[in-house]
């Protein structure tokens, strides 16, 4: 009797330590220099009626919106390397100005960061709950996560691929049609035909060359999203 009960308590310390290992561990920091340093002049900045605000990480962050969209109320508030938990902690920030659109890309480096699919749609909702509460009547696209090309990407961005993207856009699709928000696919203006961000476009496969800016904003006119 001893000897069986001790078998089934190490098989179920085994167990135990199998479920251990096999759970993920989530790197949801973000509060980092760039980012307060950024986030302060965001404050510091007046707020403009009918805000146009573009947020996001560093493909936001390096837009030359404001030459893009001569004349218009643009803010770019992207912050290099900045995650799903790093908009979320600002968004009342964005918020405060009630802008009259937000156009919101995030999620490829929570993905760099093996954060799963459904970790990063969680976090995401609630930024659109935010929005929706906070600013009922601003107009929010939601952009699609660009695509990479997996061939010049580094090492350090093993875990982004377009599969993985693919997967994460379907849950971003889904929740702009829950919160009746703007799906908007950046690809068609990047990608080539086999799903790869062309290699004009992007420095290292991840992060754009100026130019394919001036794709993106004419994909975003033609769907009517900006005049």
């Amino acid at each position: 009797m001893i000897r069986y009960f001790a078998f089934w308590v190490l098989l179920a310390t085994a167990s135990k330590g199998a479920l251990a290992q096999e759970k993920v561990v989530i790197d949801s920091s973000y509060n980092n220099g760039h980012y307060r340093n950024r986030l302060e002049f965001f404050r510091l900045m007046p707020d403009q009626k009918k805000e146009i605000v573009f947020v996001g990480n560093s493909i936001t962050e390096m837009g030359e919106w404001q030459e893009l969209l001569p004349g218009k109320p643009v803010v770019n508030r992207g912050i290099s390397g900045d995650v799903t938990y790093g908009v979320l902690a600002r968004i009342d920030e964005v918020l405060s100005s009630k802008p009259a659109k937000i156009f919101i890309l995030s999620g490829v480096n929570d993905l760099k960061r093996g954060i799963p699919v459904d970790t990063i749609a969680k976090t995401f909702e609630r930024i659109l709950v935010k929005m929706k509460v906070e600013s009922p009547k601003t107009k929010v696209y939601v952009e699609s996560v660009l695509p990479v090309n997996e061939n010049m990407l580094a090492a350090q961005y093993k875990k982004v691929t377009n599969e993985v993207i693919g997967q994460l856009n379907l849950r971003f699709k889904a929740l702009a049609e829950k919160f009746g928000y703007t799906w908007v696919d950046i690809a068609p203006a990047v990608a080539d035909e086999n799903g790869q961000l062309k290699k004009e476009n992007t420095q290292d496969g991840l992060h754009l060359w100026p130019a394919a800016y001036i794709k993106w904003v004419a994909l975003l006119k033609a769907k009517g999203h900006l005049k």
